[in-house]
């Protein structure tokens, strides 16, 4: 395994903690000794425009961070995995989900194949089975034409669809709807199927290899809910025959495991695959995708793939000190390393992207969680942040107080678009002219607060005149675009990717495995038979999980 740059030991990061040492936080001031400071810190990446102003930084800092990103290799390792390398250490992969969204067309050859040919085969058959199915042509086993979209999966395998899905519903085609069931609580079977038509829905179940415990186990709930629904309705007889036929035409897959495809009853020309390359949370732009295609169709996909491609041209050419993703992820590494941050907000001023925090949270929190580096080695710095958010203004009526008078620094990104999808008036009053009045006033709220003063200078008790002081110098970053359209919300995904990429980067991890997830799962089967009611298997566990299953045994209805 290589050994990664210890960012401690670099020039830039003594500059860093120089330069940390005898900063005094003060953006009323920085915004006062430059007139210039706002057109000096905003950039332009594709689409998205990011005002870096209110953050904590001057020019020496800034420059201080692209050096430290030069030290410690980020340039090279960014090369390294556009170019394919194996820099997924633990799984000794190629970490390329950016050669999902590369054009048709284009040659990047791994392991003497070329990928974005293999890409293009996989979108070219998910294309064509969408449009049979939006044309008709593909219809339920009575007949019907689909119009219900139901995926199945966990994970990236779900939080990336959804979240599309939600952020591009006014794209959808009328006459079609997704939904999606994750969790492995029956519930979520239960409602997410409750006032589905079954003779006109379609399944997808998205598993790489068709053996993730919940997506299985929920796959197999909607299998004998749909045949148990048809049978009852007298759409099928329940013969073997009849029932096999409803199972491949109302499932679809997304896997390579095309035996285990088989074997559930779906055919395996009906399963759509991804390679081992694509990490779950990465993997929205690939066969994963397929609900957002039968819903949104193939040319509003292909236009999000356009909008992660622009992101990722940029990442890649840009100079360092205009580069969005690189700043943005330095930012990060200057609030959590030396702010001591441990945690960062994102506020969408836009209801479509309501979901967009909980996409963040497995992007950003999955990636970067982790205790040693590429070499297996201790981290030698804190690592990762909480990511968290809600859309406003329901957030300022909520958590804001924390951010805006609490103890804790919580960096805070901040995203609106220009035009919205729904251009509503009250009255005489634009209501999306309102809504960033509120965007734009936060941040400022947040960047230069309220002096004692100020407050005084409104007839405030004095007594009270503490309680309403805003101290400020609360960093945030303001993104804003044209619209939410498929491609800025490509960019949008891209960006926070390469963010990602970049804290990784610096901190010498590999920002593309998750082992963490792994032992809880292996602990649940051990603890299944329990829980079942086998008394050796529960013997067999801690004082307090045998204390735990034996309150559920006993209070189980």
């Amino acid at each position: 395994m290589q050994t990664p740059v210890d960012p401690t030991k670099t020039e830039a990061w003594q500059k860093l903690k120089a330069l940390h040492a005898q900063f005094v936080p003060d953006l009323r001031g920085a915004f006062a000794a430059d007139p210039q400071r706002a057109q000096k810190y905003s950039f332009t990446a594709a689409d998205v425009y990011v005002d870096l102003s209110k953050n904590l930084i001057d020019s020496a800092v800034l420059k201080a961070l692209v050096e430290l990103a030069d030290e410690v290799g980020v340039p090279a390792h960014r090369a390294a995995m556009f170019a394919g390398e194996r820099i997924n250490v633990t799984e000794n992969r190629s970490v390329l989900h950016t050669a999902l969204r590369r054009p048709d067309g284009d040659v990047l050859e791994v392991d003497g194949v070329n990928v974005v040919e293999q890409v293009h085969e996989v979108l070219n058959a998910m294309y064509a089975f969408a449009e049979r199915v939006r044309s008709g042509d593909w219809v339920g086993v009575t007949g019907k034409k689909i119009t219900t979209i139901v995926n199945i999966g966990i994970g990236g395998s779900d939080l990336g669809p959804v979240m599309v899905y939600e952020a591009l519903k006014p794209y959808v085609t009328p006459g079609l709807e997704a939904r999606f069931i994750s969790n492995i609580d029956p519930t979520d079977v239960a409602e997410t199927t409750k006032g589905v038509d079954p003779e006109s829905v379609l399944f997808i179940v998205a598993s790489k290899t068709f053996t993730t415990l919940e997506t299985l186990t929920n796959a197999r709930m909607a299998r004998d809910w749909l045949l148990n629904a048809l049978t009852q309705s007298g759409a099928i007889d329940g013969s073997e025959a009849q029932r096999a036929d409803a199972v491949s035409k109302h499932f679809v897959a997304v896997s390579t495991a095309l035996d285990k495809v088989e074997a559930f009853g779906i055919d395996p020309a009906n399963a759509f695959g991804f390679w081992n390359w694509v990490g779950g949370r990465y993997s929205v732009d690939s066969a994963v995708g397929l609900p957002l295609i039968l819903t949104l169709g193939p040319d509003n996909f292909a236009e999000l793939l356009a909008g992660f491609r622009a992101m990722d041209e940029h990442f890649v050419t840009a100079p360092s000190a205009e580069n969005v993703p690189l700043l943005m992820g330095l930012l990060n590494v200057w609030y959590v390393n030396f702010f001591k941050a441990t945690s960062h907000a994102v506020l969408p001023y836009a209801q479509y992207l309501h979901r967009f925090a909980a996409y963040l949270q497995q992007l950003t929190m999955e990636s970067n969680g982790k205790g040693v580096r590429l070499d297996g080695s201790p981290v030698v710095t804190e690592t990762g942040e909480i990511f968290w958010g809600e859309p406003g203004t329901n957030g300022q009526h909520a958590f804001y107080q924390l951010i805006h008078q609490g103890t804790q620094l919580i960096p805070a990104d901040f995203i609106a678009v220009a035009t919205p999808a729904h251009p509503i008036k009250d009255g005489d009053v634009d209501v999306h002219e309102l809504f960033l009045a509120n965007f734009f006033a936060q941040t400022k709220a947040l960047a230069f607060g309220k002096t004692a003063d100020e407050v005084r200078a409104e007839g405030t008790p004095e007594a009270i005149v503490s309680a309403r002081v805003f101290k400020g110098n609360r960093p945030t970053t303001s993104i804003m675009a044209p619209a939410l359209t498929p491609s800025v919300l490509g960019q949008l995904i891209a960006l926070y990717e390469h963010i990602t990429f970049v804290q990784g980067s610096v901190w010498g991890i590999d920002s593309f495995d998750q082992w963490g997830v792994e032992l809880g799962k292996q602990l649940a089967m051990q603890i299944a038979p329990a829980v079942a009611g086998d008394a050796t298997a529960l013997e067999a566990q801690d004082a307090s999980t045998k204390n735990l299953v034996g309150y559920y045994l006993q209070h189980r209805a």
